[in-house]
């Protein structure tokens, strides 16, 4: 006797596919039925999927320019304070603040606040490092990489019912349909 997962107890159900045509009407079709809540794992970028799953364009540029800005400020500002309040030092006569002196470090700078900003806010905004996925627990995952895609409709989603959306992926003719049980915490 095999428990069912329960809503709470299941990440979602799955739906395995042969092609990335397949995936895609599958896909097109769910989020035509009202399902919000839609995931897709394919071996390879799929031209059009993130449309069709309603993928909101990614923040990371906007957070890279302004850890750009910030950073370039930041050199510029210590580099004057240094040479300007701080420590002034009359040098061959030319003005304290010489600004091309103060380039190549701003430059430097900028690029540095860009590239942590970048890498922090792709980090955050994904949730990594996430050591464990309750998808790969799904039977047959391990072909994501190679030759299969799969399909996820999560149970969080408002029209989330176990039997009936089983009975919605089985209609989508796919290869298997399965639960992703959600793994329960190791005790400490």
């Amino acid at each position: 006797m095999s428990a069912r997962p329960r809503r709470g107890h299941c990440y979602g159900l799955t739906a395995q596919f042969a092609s990335a045509q397949d995936l895609l009407e599958a896909v097109r079709t769910s989020r035509g039925a009202g399902y919000e809540r839609i995931e897709a794992y394919t071996p390879y970028p799929v031209d059009g999927l993130a449309e069709m799953l309603g993928l909101e364009k990614s923040p990371v540029p906007l957070l890279t320019l302004i850890g750009g800005v910030i950073g370039a400020a930041t050199g510029w500002f210590l580099q004057w304070y240094s040479a300007v309040i701080a420590y002034p030092l009359n040098s061959g006569g030319r003005p304290l603040d010489s600004w091309p002196a103060f380039i190549p470090s701003t430059i430097e700078l900028g690029i540095l606040g860009a590239c942590l900003c970048a890498f922090g806010g792709m980090l955050w905004l994904t949730g990594l490092p996430r050591l464990r996925h309750p998808m790969f627990d799904t039977p047959d995952f391990e072909r994501v990489s190679r030759d299969r895609f799969f399909l996820c409709i999560r149970s969080e989603d408002p029209m989330f019912d176990l039997e009936q959306t089983q009975a919605w992926l089985a209609g989508l003719s796919p290869l298997l349909v399965g639960a992703t049980p959600m793994r329960p915490e190791e005790p400490a």
